[in-house]
């Protein structure tokens, strides 16, 4: 049985236990990942674990949560850099860019996991905080006349539909360039899609 090194700090435990379920869920999926797998992984114990969290559900939703929260802060921040919805929907396409080729399995969990299966009680990765807001830019963009009225999930989706069918490809091994380097291409694709 792993032990926790003595150390370690509580803060890290959670971290490592986070990084450890992301990394198992990525490679076999939530329900073929044990708690105890989860301990080996991150090196601690399954004591540490059950201190820390309730059980395996409650360290996927501090995940889900922690990864959403963490798309909500970048979005924000890209709110207080832009103004204009094409400067910020082009940010927003940019940092998701970024974001996959820096962090793939926090990618591969948001865009394949299955969240509902086993967070039932979390709203889907399509209506949380940072989809609502990506949204609420292109609607902010509505009223400035930038992007043309129209149905405001029919704007969101072309705008960044393309984009998030790119990030799968990269995901899947299918594109095999960075997506930063398409960046130009994609975005001008979308915007023209929706440009008033």
């Amino acid at each position: 049985m792993a032990r926790t090194p003595a150390n370690v700090q509580p803060g890290q435990i959670n971290e490592r236990i986070i990084a450890a379920a992301l990394q198992l869920f990525r490679q076999r999926g939530y329900f073929s990942t044990s708690v105890p797998d989860m301990a080996r992984t991150a090196q601690v114990s399954v004591g540490s674990i059950y201190h820390h969290f309730k059980d395996k559900e409650d360290v996927a939703r501090a995940l889900y949560l922690g990864l959403t929260e963490r798309l909500q802060d970048a979005l924000a921040d890209i709110a207080r850099k832009h103004v204009p919805a094409h400067d910020r929907c082009r940010a927003v396409m940019a940092m998701l860019f970024e974001l996959t080729e820096s962090d793939r399995d926090a990618m591969d969990f948001m865009l394949y996991a299955k969240h509902r299966d086993f967070l039932p009680s979390e709203r889907p990765i399509c209506s949380s905080r940072p989809f609502e807001t990506m949204r609420a830019f292109v609607e902010a963009g509505m009223e400035r006349g930038e992007i043309r009225r129209m149905d405001v999930m029919v704007a969101t989706s072309c705008l960044f539909g393309g984009a998030i069918r790119l990030i799968t490809a990269r995901l899947d091994g299918v594109l095999a360039e960075p997506l930063p380097d398409r960046l130009d291409a994609v975005w001008e694709c979308a915007w023209r899609g929706v440009a008033a």
